[in-house]
This record gives C-alpha cells, sequence and structure tokens, in this order.
C-alpha cells in the first residue's frame, strides 16, 4: 500500500523531471512548439523543395516537417533532436507512416552534427540559437543551400524571401548571408 507521503514525493519527482525536461530543451537551442502543417507545408514551398533536395530540420521535434518534405516533396530528410522523447515518438512516426527510406531521425545536438549534406535547413529555435549556429551554417553549407526560419530571423543576413504575415524567412547561403 502506497502511503500519502510515498505519493506526494512521487508526484514531486515527476514535476521535477518535467520542469527539467521543459528547460533542457530550451537550454540547449530551444523549446519545443509545434509548427502547424499549413506553416510546414508554406515553409517548404517557399524553399522550393523538391525530390532533388536532403531538407535537414534541426530540432526537429515529433518530425513533421522531414515527413512532410518525403510524403508531400518526395525529398529526403534527416531530423536532428536531442530530446530523447521526441527523438522515439519521432522515429515511431516514421515508421508507421512508411517514410523510412526517406527520413532519418537523428538524436543528438544539432551544432555537434555535420550538415553538409543539405541543400535545405529548416529550423524554429530562438533568436539566441539562430545567432550561435550563423558560423556553423556558413561554414558548412554549400553556396545556394536554402534555410528557412521560421520566427526568427539571423542579425546580419538579409532574407532573400519574407513572409511577414506567418514570419518565414529563406536565406541562400551565399548570396546575403
Amino acid at each position: 500500500m502506497i502511503t500519502i507521503s510515498t505519493l506526494i514525493l512521487i508526484v514531486i519527482a515527476i514535476a521535477i523531471i518535467f520542469v527539467f525536461w521543459v528547460i533542457w530543451s530550451d537550454i540547449i537551442g530551444a523549446g519545443w512548439e509545434p509548427t502547424s502543417k499549413r506553416l510546414v507545408r508554406k515553409m517548404l514551398e517557399m524553399a522550393e523543395v523538391n525530390s532533388k533536395d536532403i531538407v535537414y530540420d534541426l530540432g526537429s521535434g515529433d518530425g513533421r516537417i522531414v515527413i512532410e518534405a518525403a510524403r508531400r516533396f518526395n525529398a529526403n530528410a534527416i531530423g536532428i533532436e536531442a530530446d530523447p522523447l521526441r527523438y522515439i515518438w519521432s522515429k515511431l512516426m516514421i515508421m508507421l507512416l512508411g517514410v523510412n527510406q526517406q527520413v532519418k531521425i537523428f538524436w543528438g545536438n544539432f551544432f555537434h552534427k555535420d550538415l553538409t549534406p543539405a541543400t535545405v535547413v529548416t529550423l524554429f529555435l530562438s533568436s539566441k540559437a539562430n545567432q550561435r549556429l550563423k558560423l556553423k551554417l556558413q561554414e558548412e553549407l554549400l553556396p545556394g543551400t536554402r534555410i528557412v526560419s521560421y520566427y526568427w530571423t539571423f542579425y546580419g543576413w538579409k532574407p532573400d524571401k519574407v513572409d511577414r504575415i506567418d514570419k518565414i524567412y529563406v536565406y541562400i547561403i551565399g548570396r546575403n548571408s
């Protein structure tokens, strides 16, 4: 039989783990806030994603961007997610939806992953994370690679396309970056 004090300790432990989980995601790049399917589609359309592309989603969350890139645009896609629960969830969704030939998810910090194969990079991070990421993108991505940022811009870079209503910004490496 569980005592009230044991139950209280369990609830407190769960609350602490939950708070740590939320804060941890924010510390490594950005907290998780799912992007609507409409905005995901718009981001990929603005980047002119096609079957020849390799789309990288940095902080891929539940995998919705990489899954949409494969299903709607027939692109190959790679997600990088640091949160183990979201990583597992997205791996499951990729298998269930049958796109595991086109979509791969890697667990880890995207600051420590090689981005050179990307032709399109999508992200919805934070202003601070975008600024930290600028040099890595400039050093690793080939000229012509499209970067699509939802909500947050890159200071000092001029976007090639802007949707001011939905706050989507497309940058092309080698043009204004």
